[in-house]
């Protein structure tokens, strides 16, 4: 199993959820979070005020997948997420060893 965790730009979750949901993903987790890359913030103006954006706001979508749907779900949260400017964000996937769903106590692939 997989853990992928993508970081996009929070006006695409409704598009990575649609492509989600067309995959047949059946959970997955959004947090709000703040951050820079490349972009290292911005400049906003309020009320007349120029002021430095350094952490910029995102959302972080969490999924545990099997290893052979992993692929395919990294690449449709990239196809939905993508704009093609600065700050479209990042995914990665980690090795999950245990997953056990609480209400159940069931174990493994079972409990996805």
């Amino acid at each position: 199993m997989k853990l992928i965790t993508a970081i996009v730009k929070p006006y695409r979750l409704d598009e990575v959820k649609t492509a989600l949901q067309e995959l047949g993903v059946h959970g997955l987790t959004v947090t709000e979070a703040s951050g820079y890359g490349r972009q290292r913030g911005h400049t906003e103006v309020y009320r007349g005020a120029e002021y430095q954006v350094d952490l910029v706001p995102k959302i972080r979508i969490e999924i545990v997948v099997e290893d052979a749907e992993s692929d395919d779900v990294i690449d449709a949260i990239v196809k939905a997420a993508q704009t093609g400017k600065i700050g479209d964000g990042k995914v990665w996937a980690l090795p999950v060893e245990t997953v056990v769903r609480v209400r159940t106590g069931e174990r493994g692939p079972d409990a996805l």
